[in-house]
This record gives structure tokens, C-alpha cells and sequence, in this order.
């Protein structure tokens, strides 16, 4: 089953690729690998913000992490000049939980974007990950994610 034939049936449809906030480039395309910059959680309402361990809870921000794993996927889209089938596997996320000093569930939050990625692309979606805290992330989003991806 074709990638943006498993998103659909999840109910999945991938946005526009959200444009940079800053001076940078939303991905870096290098032979086969595509490294995407930041995603920050934002969904339909708009930026999904909060703090881990003080005013949202794991399962709010492993939503949040969703959503940064559709846009992660947004751009690979966009790298494959918008066919997000030429994408061959999540190779590594790297993702910022904003969070309290004492939060340490930074990996169920950011399992919301690895169970996502995993449901959506099979074994492809399987990657490395590191799963970090911050004390604040732009805008006061929940969730930052980037990634490197292998692409045909």
C-alpha cells in the first residue's frame, strides 16, 4: 500500500509545508537524505502551546507530537517535489518537550509522532530518536520535532 494511500485511510491529509518563522530553510535535501528542520506542534485551531508537568498532560502532548510528525511529513512532500510516496524511511527524530525541571516523561510525549510515523508507514516509520526537555520552546509551543529522512 502506496504511503499517501495508508495516510488516507488513517484520515490523514498532509497540509501545505508550513513556511520557516525565521532565517532558515524548512529542509535540506542531500543526495537521498532530507533533513527537516523544527516542526512545532500546531493543529487545526493553530499552535497547540502549554508546558509538560505543569498546565498539559502526557497525553495532550503526545497530540501535539502528532501533529509535528504530519508536519514533518509536509515537508518531506514538499522535498519530493509533493509526492510524499518517493519517501523510503524515518531514519532519526530529534524531539523538545517543553516541560517543568521535574517532567520526565519526555519519551511518552514524544511517542506520539514515533506511533504516528510507525501506524502510517509500517516498518519505514521505525527510526532513532532522542527525546529531550526544554524550558521553553518558540511561541510557548508543547512540542518541537525535527527529523532526517530517506527519500528516492
Amino acid at each position: 500500500m502506496s504511503i499517501s494511500s495508508r495516510l488516507s485511510e488513517l484520515g490523514v491529509t498532509l497540509p501545505d509545508a508550513p513556511a520557516p518563522a525565521a532565517n532558515y530553510v524548512p529542509f535540506v535535501k542531500v543526495g537521498d537524505i532530507v533533513y527537516v528542520s523544527g516542526q512545532i506542534s500546531n493543529g487545526p485551531d493553530g499552535l497547540i502551546t502549554g508546558k509538560l508537568g505543569e498546565d498539559m498532560e502526557v497525553e495532550a502532548g503526545a497530540d501535539a507530537a502528532r501533529t509535528c510528525a504530519i508536519s514533518l511529513l509536509a515537508q518531506v512532500k514538499a522535498a519530493c517535489d509533493g509526492d510524499i510516496d518517493r519517501l523510503v524511511r524515518v531514519i532519526k527524530l530529534t524531539g523538545f518537550v517543553n516541560s517543568t525541571a521535574d517532567f520526565t516523561h519526555q519519551p511518552q510525549v514524544i511517542n506520539g509522532a514515533s506511533d504516528f510515523l510507525v501506524d502510517a508507514l509500517g516498518d519505514a516509520g521505525r527510526h532513532s530518536r532522542s527525546a529531550v526537555s526544554a524550558a521553553s520552546l518558540p511561541l510557548g509551543v508543547a512540542v518541537e520535532i525535527e527529523g532526517i529522512f530517506q527519500v528516492k
